[in-house]
């Protein structure tokens, strides 16, 4: 698939998902398809390898919405994206306990891309470390510890792919750092963010550089995605 194709599926994808419940498209004789949420059908496993991680990812349900550091239907965006674009490599700010890891890893083990995930504590990034392995991913990500305003001057590109949610204040500087990294047409994906945080630095950033085109996701935890122009 060309890069101009895959843009054009990106964009696809984002329109159809922020449609409203009325305009989704129907199963014949049913309701509206559900957005990707939790109540909508599971992904189904293509092959074991992908069986194996959608079991963990099942287990973290299970286990309690606290160990989930973004809803399920995030967690879908993230890996459509991910794998639209042919992403190699993704960078994360905030690992958490794995979860938007393992679906960025249900992208990556069909591209053939890594991960960079960042995680300033300890104790999250060794139960990240622990899902991976039982995930059989662990061989595609990179857990980087310690304060990533600090770690994440080590990084060289091309990113595909960035994903930021860490620390609120920090969004303005993580987005400084990878901004000259990211490859043109590539994307950076921001949690927790809307269009009515206009006053918002990092809302301001994405949405005020001619460089950039950002659209805003509002199922879930609320996403934005922006697009590095070419």
């Amino acid at each position: 698939m060309t890069k101009t194709r895959q843009l054009c599926l990106v964009g696809c994808l984002v329109a159809l998902w922020a449609l409203p419940a009325e305009a989704q498209p129907r199963r014949p004789g049913g309701p509206p398809f559900r957005r990707g949420g939790e109540s909508a059908q599971p992904p189904l496993a293509k092959g074991e390898a992908e069986k194996r991680i959608l079991d963990t990812l099942q287990q973290f349900q299970e286990t309690g919405p606290h160990f989930q550091n973004v809803p399920m239907s995030d967690g879908r965006m993230l890996r459509v994206l991910a794998e639209a674009v042919n992403a190699q490599h993704v960078v994360e700010f905030g690992t958490s306990t794995g979860y938007s890891g393992l679906w960025f890893a249900l992208a990556l083990h069909r591209t053939g891309g890594k991960l960079t995930t960042f995680e300033i504590d300890p104790g999250r990034a060794a139960a990240a470390r622990k899902q991976f392995e039982q995930a059989g991913v662990g061989h595609l990500i990179t857990i980087v510890e310690g304060d990533a305003h600090e770690t994440a001057k080590r990084l060289k590109g091309p990113i595909d792919v960035v994903f930021i949610d860490a620390d609120k204040e920090g969004y303005v500087d993580y987005l400084n750092k990878v901004l000259p990294l990211v490859r043109p047409g590539g994307l950076i994906l921001a949690h927790n963010v809307s269009p009515a945080m206009a006053a918002d630095g990092y809302v301001k950033a994405v949405t005020s550089n001619p460089d950039l085109e950002t659209v805003f996701y509002q199922e879930g935890g609320g996403l934005s995605i922006t697009l590095k122009k070419r």
